[in-house]
């Protein structure tokens, strides 16, 4: 059995102690995934962000606020994984800096300078040995064109490309690719419908190529 990091939920960044940058992230995709892998016997550990809904008490949990954090634990986490699936919505912008107190409104426009956040399977492809990365992308335009440039990007082996409307959802429709681009498999159903689907084809594909580094 394999030693599975799952991300999940959504991660948030501050603008002043009370007001944050978000997005809709549920974790019902983590979730999904957390219960499927630890149906069929694997060790699963979920590094999630704030979310309402209960992961399977087999799975060990890492709670995370911001994207700096969810990053920090999947590195500390990854060296003893055998791969790790990035089903998390972290968010891709921080503020520059964050107020010490509430922000107050003045009658004047408010503007915010954003940077950057770390990009967490990017990096945890830098540290890739032997392991398998399982990334998911949710695209609103040119979705192959912009999950081809991630795949290179964070050194995946598979590629799950998802819309907007499955944000929040009980169901989703997805696209997986592999490591070329090539479409493996088209899935329109549950979240746990496809995360069922979704083991199966990393169990064929990439569990065997696997050294169970975590002692799956």
């Amino acid at each position: 059995m394999a030693t599975v990091l799952i991300t999940s939920g959504p991660t948030r960044e501050f603008l002043d102690p009370v007001r944050f940058l978000s997005n809709a992230s549920s974790g019902r995709m983590g979730r999904a995934l957390a219960e499927a892998f630890c149906t069929a016997g694997h060790r699963v550990i979920v590094v999630s962000g704030p979310v309402a809904i209960d992961y399977p008490p087999q799975a060990e949990i890492v709670s995370v606020v911001t994207t700096e954090e969810m990053l920090k634990a999947c590195q500390s986490i990854f060296p003893d994984c055998d791969g790790v699936i990035g089903a998390a919505a972290p968010c891709d912008f921080r503020p520059e800096q964050m107020a010490t107190r509430k922000i107050v409104k003045s009658g004047t426009p408010l503007t915010l300078r954003l940077v950057e956040t770390p990009d967490i399977l990017a990096s945890l492809g830098m540290m890739k040995r032997h392991q398998w990365i399982v990334g998911f992308a949710l695209e609103t335009h040119n979705a192959r064109q912009h999950a081809l440039e991630k795949i290179q990007k964070k050194r995946c082996d598979l590629m799950v490309v998802n819309r907007p409307s499955a944000i929040g959802s009980d169901c989703s429709s997805v696209e997986v690719l592999d490591s070329e681009g090539t479409c493996l498999a088209e899935w329109t159903g549950t979240k746990t419908d496809i995360a069922l689907r979704l083991r199966e084809l990393i169990e064929q594909k990439l569990l065997k190529l696997s050294n169970s580094v975590g002692g799956g």
